[in-house]
């Protein structure tokens, strides 16, 4: 799920952040050199795991000799108990591991937990869930890596992806150029593979955009009647997307709509992690 030249500089990132200059001074003081130690980090509640190979990275990283048997892969549902993957190495190195690699297992795996929670609702109604640039800086690829893992599918990975005209566009353009309008420039500029979307608050915008043929509509924070009606309009001239509000009481109604994406910032920017831990085991 996650891109593999993404892994290590995402680690050697976090790694000294943590240590920062001098190390794991607690281990160093408290655990006698040499001590070797196995240790197994499971999920301690229900979820669908995403970031395996970064906490396998992170303590490889520390001890390079250590052993790492991986029991549960990306993508993958496990229960309260479960062991994700067990390392065998030096303690000290491990100990210095051990928050960081939790911090990318729990992290990754609540959005692949939350998301498949919400593909699981809107999957009745063949509609996709997606995330949005809401990310955190500098982990994009992997938070939009858990949301594979969960079974949804990616939005944007930039502002270069793709034309996205929403409501602070349209408040600085010229008053006098209507949605259509904005549409037709934003295709002069763009090469033919870039797609473009314009966010719409009404059924009245929604008929004004569609003259110029967009590829996506942005229906923003409709109630599920008028989605079912943009769909209705929409059917066969653009893809349909609702944004806005969406949690996971609401999603299977959004879904039952019939628009063909339902896009959820939260899912990056607010998914609770997945409690994971790492327990010694000898």
């Amino acid at each position: 799920m996650i891109p593999p030249h993404l892994i290590a500089p995402a680690v050697r990132a976090a790694l000294a952040e943590d240590l920062g200059h001098g190390g794991d001074p607690t281990s160093q003081a408290v655990v006698p050199a040499g001590t070797r130690v196995t240790a197994t980090v499971a999920a301690r509640a229900p979820g669908r795991l995403c970031g395996v190979p970064l906490a396998a990275e992170t303590f490889r990283a520390t001890d390079p000799a250590a052993a790492i048997t991986v029991h549960r892969a990306d993508g993958e549902a496990v229960a309260a108990g479960d062991a994700c993957l067990t390392v065998a190495g030096d303690a000290r190195a491990l100990l210095a591991a051990e928050r960081t690699a939790l911090n990318f297992l729990g992290h990754l795996s609540g959005i692949a937990t939350a998301t498949a929670e919400l593909v699981a609702l809107a999957a009745p109604h063949g509609t996709r869930i997606a995330e949005t640039r809401k990310t955190t800086p500098g982990l994009r690829g992997l938070e939009k890596a858990a949301v594979r893992a969960g079974g949804g599918h990616n939005h944007r990975f930039g502002l270069d992806d793709a034309v996205m005209i929403k409501d602070n566009h349209r408040a600085l353009a010229d008053p006098a150029d209507g949605l259509a309008a904005l549409v037709d420039r934003a295709r002069e500029r763009v090469g033919h593979t870039v797609t473009v979307t314009v966010e719409v608050e009404s059924l009245a915008e929604l008929d004004a955009v569609l003259t110029a043929r967009p590829d996506v509509v942005l229906l923003d924070n409709m109630d599920p009647p008028t989605l079912a009606e943009a769909v209705r309009r929409t059917r066969g001239r653009a893809v349909t997307e609702a944004s806005g509000g969406i949690t996971l009481d609401t999603a299977a109604a959004i879904a039952a709509s019939g628009v063909d994406v339902i896009s959820v910032g939260w899912l990056t920017h607010s998914a609770p992690a997945l409690d994971v831990g790492l327990d010694v085991t000898s």
